[in-house]
């Protein structure tokens, strides 16, 4: 015990006059020291490195995120609503899933997304969001690739992919100037460039695939139309620009059943990403989707989905519908990217990746 006071000069802006030690705990010799450590020796200390200054400072601007997300929406009058873990399908048809067996009705796989769910629930409430874990199954080593991440995922009646642009600029404005706000400490610790940051103000740039390919060939990039973006052609698209970026309107392809056509070319998909500058890439991605019943059920058969799987979600245009829109933002990538680190796996209490499971 003692009296705290109030120091410029301290690491945390106070310090205190010692009058009393008592011990409270022993402890054995401490694993983590201040020389360097590799990665793999602070991952199987996660549960202790957790205690260090930067990974303190990680932790409190994620919280810092997730607490902006639930002020953003339901300060305006969204509906949290919650989806299950345990699901009978992939929601895009992929086949990254986590399998198991449920019970005596068969195969259950832990959930990709909760989007689907999210739709019934805009069909019931007008405007709702998820927000909760998924799972992918795919055996990525980069940097940007967790086994199990977080997801918030609003979305909304009568929305279409402009006003669904508009939602994300809004959101993510929101969110970055709640972290400047309210963690300045942290990011210094962190020794971030706010310089980024401070320019995330609407409306961001907005190109269509077709100008982000032109941008890659103009770069140097070898890239044919009808392939997706990576992660390394992300950052030499975003590259161009200051903040964050909408790159919209993908070959229906390269894009999942759910989404709706553009009206004025059948082969492009009403979708959009947003990418983050300084080479972060996609942190959020959504599309409008398809309202109408026959299209849907045309678009399960054409990509080889087992229609049973998803008569409940045929029911939400068999039963009435109207065009709606969403997106999805992960939540350890934007971590990742305000806080200006070089890996996801320090964006997560404890990570989980295709090698690692523990602690």
């Amino acid at each position: 015990t003692g009296i705290v006071k109030k120091d410029d000069r301290a690491p945390g802006g106070f310090e205190m006059d010692l009058a009393h030690l008592e011990l409270i705990h022993p402890a054995q010799e401490y694993p983590i020291t201040p020389k360097e450590h590799g990665v793999d020796f602070l991952m199987d200390h996660r549960h202790l490195w957790l205690r260090s200054l930067r990974q303190n400072a990680i932790l409190r601007i994620r919280h810092q995120i997730i607490s902006s997300m639930r002020e953003f929406f339901d300060g305006r009058g969204f509906i949290l609503m919650d989806a299950p873990i345990f699901t009978p399908a992939a929601c895009e048809g992929t086949s990254t899933l986590f399998e198991t067996e449920y019970f005596d009705l068969g195969k259950a796989y832990l959930t990709q997304s909760g989007q689907l769910y999210a739709e019934a629930g805009a069909m019931a409430l007008g405007k709702v969001y998820v927000f909760g874990p998924t799972f992918r199954a795919e055996k990525s080593k980069t940097r940007r690739h967790l086994t199990e991440f977080w997801m918030v995922e609003p979305d909304v009646a009568f929305n279409d992919l402009n006003d669904n642009m508009e939602l994300a600029e809004e959101f993510l404005e929101h969110i970055v100037f709640s972290v400047l706000k309210g963690r300045e400490r942290e990011l210094k610790i962190l020794e971030r460039n706010t310089a980024f940051l401070e320019k995330v103000k609407k409306p961001f740039p907005r190109i269509t695939y077709d100008e982000a390919i032109e941008i890659l060939h103009k770069k140097g990039v070898e890239f044919a139309r009808g392939n997706d973006f990576g992660g390394a052609d992300e950052t030499v698209i975003s590259a161009e620009f200051d903040r964050p970026l909408i790159v919209h309107r993908y070959p229906a392809a390269i894009k999942a059943f759910y989404m709706k056509r553009d009206p004025a070319n059948p082969d492009l998909a009403l979708a959009m990403d947003v990418l983050a500058p300084e080479g972060y890439g996609e942190i959020i991605g959504g599309s409008q989707r398809e309202d109408d019943y026959d299209t849907l059920l045309a678009r399960i058969k054409e990509h080889n989905l087992p229609q049973s799987a998803f008569e409940w979600y045929l029911d939400l245009r068999r039963y009435g519908s109207v065009p709606h829109s969403g997106f999805g933002l992960g939540v350890e990538r934007t971590v990742s990217w305000i806080c200006g680190l070089d890996h996801v796996r320090e964006t997560i209490p404890f990570p989980r990746m295709i090698y690692r499971l523990t602690p």
